[in-house]
């Protein structure tokens, strides 16, 4: 009697219609897995003509199907638009009206790349889902997963991934997580594949024009309302017409005259104000983040040095965090840190390895 043939693992693809997902996909074949490709449609209809080429767009779709066709995997386009307006773009709404700067991004990995798509793998009969992030995971031999920088710093992803939970990270493969950006592009041109030499985009998928207050008011997610503009004694200089439009930082577009530049300091929602003063007044030591996601430790150490980045394109500074019972913690960076801006991810590393993070909070505003 012939012996059964053994199954192949059937891993779901997240198809983005870019190089990076096309690669993946490619990879994974040639390593003799069982592969099934998958977009989620996740634009609102109200975006679909101003995000024709992103991974949210029309053109996305076209390319993913065309580069399954070519490889000759299954592939499936399943509407997630109504989660991805509540979980994503709602999200974004709602914390800028709080005075807060949010990452869509992280939210999406979270709630639908690495939420929805596991979901609809095991409906698809898949083990395991995989996508391009440049990012590494491997297991313990205690059984847990750990998560760590891709191998091209340049292009690492962990940051966006610090949110994902052990149920989620043990069914996760990620292929390019050892290779380059030179290395993905040379074998999807290598399978002759349509996205080989495609641009990657850099923006949010739902705002390609990067005009995030234009998107907010023409999807009627925040209307304009005029508030003040004071400094930090309180003196008016100006008026915005909402505090949607500012962030942390921020030095243009403020509208008011000054002897000195003046930065965007506090945001605050209470008395609808923003807050401006001088570039010194944006360096920061201690702040706390909130809703805290440990990889490595069930129960973090009660204190402990790291690396933090406290946004994604931040180099990454040494620090020392306190967590809390309550999944925050405080965290006092050892040199002072420019922006640190509420609502962002404070991600924290030792080495190549993610060992977690949480979200910044807005301290309590002043009364100005």
């Amino acid at each position: 009697m012939a012996l059964e043939t053994q199954r192949k693992t059937r891993v779901l693809v997240g198809m983005s219609g870019g190089v990076d997902s096309s690669a993946t996909a490619a990879l994974l074949l040639e390593q003799g897995y069982d592969v099934v490709g998958v977009t989620l449609k996740l634009w609102p209809q109200d975006c679909v003509n101003r995000a024709e080429d992103k991974c949210c767009g029309p053109q996305a779709v076209m390319d993913a199907r065309s580069v399954s066709a070519s490889l000759g995997i299954p592939y499936y386009l399943i509407d997630e638009a109504a989660e991805f307006q509540s979980r994503v773009i709602q999200y974004f709404a709602t914390e800028y009206k709080a005075g807060r700067t949010p990452n869509p991004c992280v939210m999406c990995n979270q709630h639908l790349k690495f939420g929805t798509l596991l979901d609809r793998a095991r409906q698809l009969g898949c083990d395991q889902i995989a996508t391009g992030h440049f990012a590494r995971v491997e297991t313990t031999p205690a059984g847990r997963t750990l998560l760590r920088r891709g191998k091209d710093l340049r292009k690492d992803q962990s940051y966006f991934l610090f949110s994902l939970r052990q149920h989620q990270l043990a069914r996760v493969l990620f292929p390019l997580g050892e290779k380059t950006k030179s290395d993905t592009r040379e074998l999807a041109r290598g399978c002759g594949l349509r996205t080989a030499d495609k641009e990657e985009s850099m923006e949010i998928c739902f705002v390609p024009d990067k005009d995030y207050g234009r998107f907010l008011e023409q999807s009627n997610l925040v209307q304009r309302h005029q508030g003040e503009i004071v400094d930090t004694q309180g003196k008016l200089l100006g008026y915005h017409e909402g505090i949607e439009f500012y962030t942390i930082g921020q030095r243009r577009g403020l509208g008011i005259t000054s002897e000195k530049p003046l930065y965007v300091l506090e945001l605050n929602p209470e008395n609808n104000r923003v807050v401006v003063g001088e570039e010194s007044s944006l360096n920061q030591t201690d702040f706390t983040v909130a809703s805290c996601n440990w990889i490595p430790w069930e129960e973090p150490p009660t204190i402990f040095d790291c690396t933090a980045k406290i946004r994604y394109n931040h180099p990454g500074a040494t620090a020392t965090v306190t967590p809390s019972p309550d999944g925050t913690a405080k965290v006092r960076m050892h040199e002072p840190a420019r922006a640190v801006t509420p609502g962002q991810a404070c991600v924290f590393y030792q080495d190549d390895l993610v060992l977690g993070g949480g979200w910044i909070t807005r301290a309590n505003c002043s009364t100005i």
